[in-house]
């Protein structure tokens, strides 16, 4: 027990609690609508454009993230025009962003001649977080989690018939551009933590393992943030006993509960046919 109180002595440790907290309850929060939606590979796509944008403001010895989160936020809107005004679908505008941007990249950190640790942005690392990015980071998930909650009502009507609400006159473009930049925000945060190929997991994980219990939006929403937090901790605790890589870790945590609640969901409703 003191070995596990002794591991918050270590600032590192507290400061990838407090930022890994603060963007599991975002992404879970956001995740809900884009899982509902089926738009949640946006995430995907994002990470690899945050990932370059990363890429070019180090090679530069720019601030990666006060660099790269306007740089994501503008690929969140060349997403969502590629898929609204040109016959590129949706996926495949992701696709063409995500892999070039990825390309991008690689490309500057094997040119600039600088030594960039490529696997820590990829993968995640939980060391080497910042006082200023952790302030960043908590700053803006605070902003995340107001606008989710002030939007709540409209995220819920665009999540389940943007179509009806669209014709009745609702902002449907305007609330789509909020989500691709709390969305944008969100996945650049978290980026460091969890790496640019790791970072969608705690998007996608969470709703899917909510709604295996539960049916009701607010009931998903209130799961995939505990889920999500949940998973973040015992994988950060994994990784300091165990030493383990904290986003891989964070993922198949993530992964194990899934299968659980799967498995808890398929009992449960052979339960209820018996009964009936």
């Amino acid at each position: 027990m003191n070995s596990f109180f002794q591991m918050f002595s270590y600032q590192f440790i507290v400061y990838a609690l407090i930022v890994g907290i603060s963007i599991s309850i975002c992404a879970a929060l956001l995740g809900t609508s884009l899982v509902l939606k089926r738009n949640s590979m946006i995430g995907d796509g994002l990470s690899h454009v945050g990932f370059g944008a990363c890429a070019i403001a180090m090679a530069l010895n720019w601030a990666p993230l006060a660099f790269a989160i306007p740089i994501v936020i503008i690929a969140s809107f060349l997403i969502l025009k590629l898929s609204e005004k040109s016959k590129i679908h949706g996926d495949s505008a992701i696709a063409l962003v995500a892999s070039a941007s990825l390309a991008i990249g690689y490309i500057v950190i094997h040119t600039s001649g600088t030594n960039i640790d490529v696997e820590n942005y990829l993968y995640g690392s939980i060391l080497g977080i910042t006082k200023q990015e952790l302030i960043m980071s908590v700053s803006l998930s605070i902003v995340v989690i107001i606008a989710f909650v002030l939007l709540y009502n409209k995220i819920f009507a665009i999540t389940f018939d943007e179509s009806f609400m669209k014709s009745t006159g609702g902002k449907t473009e305007l609330y789509n551009i909020i989500i691709s930049v709390l969305c944008s925000i969100t996945v650049v945060l978290g980026m460091k933590l969890m790496g640019a190929l790791l970072i969608t997991s705690l998007i996608i994980f969470p709703t899917i393992s909510a709604r295996q219990i539960f049916k009701k939006y607010k009931s998903v929403v209130i799961a995939s943030v505990v889920i999500s937090v949940l998973c973040f901790f015992i994988g950060m605790v994994m990784n300091y006993y165990i030493d383990l890589p904290i986003g891989s870790t964070i993922v198949v945590v993530n992964l194990c509960l899934l299968l659980i609640l799967m498995a808890t969901s398929k009992i449960m409703n052979k339960i209820k046919i018996k009964k009936n």
